[in-house]
């Protein structure tokens, strides 16, 4: 997995390389880009990153991830349609966040941190627990603690060892929160999980 990191910012550039050599990634110069790269666009909107990613593979990037410093609804939108296969706000990016994000992009997979899927959502992040709406389904503890840990980005097996349990256990959660919750996957859990005031 080869990752390049483009920004017009040149010291938020340096930040973001630096956090993934942290994480055990080493950003690389490649001079022609391929289809096989995450590219880690960065600035301090959605629109600033795509624009300093471009010109990108043709056809459109398709393993983008957006590191931006405000993320709004329609900036999101405008990286979805670049073909960003995840975005992170600059104030989340640790580096074990932003290597875990480039794994997810390689994989084709998409990544959202809960703050950014709130916004993305409704433009700010649902009251939890006791705020909850009327009639939001009562989840068990564990269930409610897989499900933040779903919506911070992490797989099964991070959860597993969050949570010190099997990933069959895992698995087994998830499963009957999805058909607790009546969704269709694990973005539509987490999703449906802000949107009703859950976590």
């Amino acid at each position: 997995m080869r990752v390049r990191v483009r920004s017009s910012d040149a010291a938020a550039r340096a930040v973001v390389e630096a956090k993934l050599i942290i994480a055990g990634l080493r950003p690389a110069e490649a001079p022609e880009p391929s289809p096989q790269d995450v590219l880690v666009a960065v600035g301090d909107t959605v629109e600033a990153a795509i624009k300093a990613c471009r010109p990108g593979v043709p056809g459109g990037h398709e393993r983008l991830l957006v590191v931006a410093d405000v993320l709004s609804r329609d900036g999101a939108l405008r990286a979805l349609r670049a073909g960003a296969r995840a975005m992170v706000l600059s104030a989340e990016a640790t580096p074990e966040r932003l290597a875990a994000t480039v794994h997810s992009a390689h994989l084709g997979e998409g990544r959202l941190s809960h703050l950014a899927l709130a916004r993305l959502l409704d433009g700010t992040p649902a009251p939890a627990g006791p705020g909850r709406p009327p009639g939001a389904p009562s989840l068990t503890s564990r269930q409610l603690d897989v499900l933040r840990l779903m919506a911070d980005g992490h797989g099964n097996e991070a959860i597993a060892a969050t949570l010190r349990c099997s990933r069959h256990t895992v698995k087994n959660v998830i499963y009957e929160l999805m058909g607790q919750l009546q969704v269709r996957n694990r973005a539509h859990a987490v999703a449906h999980a802000v949107r009703t005031g859950l976590i």
